[in-house]
C-alpha cells in the first residue's frame, strides 16, 4: 500500500497492491483519514515485521479519471488483522484485509500526511 496527498489537502490517493492481482487506487477524503487515525489500533508488538515494499504512485495514477472516491469506510477488527470495506462512489465497494504490519504502515503514513490535510471536523 502507498499513499500520496493532493495539493489542496482534502484527499489521499491510496494504492493497494496484492499478490496475484493488479494494483488498485482509490481517493480517500481527509475526513475518513482523520476518522481512521482516531480508530486504528496502535502497534504494541516491538517485533512486528514490516510489509513488503509498496507500489509506486505515479502521475498517471492521479490523472486516471476512473479512480473511485471513498464515501465512507466500515472496519471490523479480526484476530491479527482489520477488514476495511470502502464504499465507493463509482465502482463496487472495495474490501481489503490488512494484517497488523499493513495497519501500522497505513496509520504511520496517514499521521505523516495529517499535517497536509484539512480536518473539517476540527473545532
Amino acid at each position: 500500500m502507498s499513499m500520496s496527498c493532493d495539493r489542496v489537502g482534502n484527499l489521499l490517493l491510496v494504492k493497494f497492491s496484492s499478490k496475484g492481482a493488479s494494483d488498485l487506487c482509490i481517493y480517500v477524503p481527509a475526513v475518513i483519514v482523520f476518522w481512521l487515525l482516531k480508530h486504528l489500533p496502535v502497534n504494541q508488538d516491538p517485533n512486528l515485521q514490516a510489509p513488503p515494499a509498496p507500489p509506486a504512485i505515479t502521475q498517471q495514477d492521479w490523472d486516471n479519471p476512473y479512480t473511485p472516491r471513498a464515501q465512507y469506510v466500515q472496519c471490523k477488527e479480526l484476530p491479527g488483522a482489520i477488514r476495511m470495506t470502502f464504499v465507493l462512489d463509482a465502482k463496487e465497494d472495495l474490501t481489503v484485509v490488512l494484517d497488523r504490519g499493513n495497519v501500522e504502515l497505513m496509520r504511520q503514513i496517514m499521521i505523516m500526511y495529517a499535517k497536509d490535510l484539512i480536518d473539517l471536523d476540527a473545532q
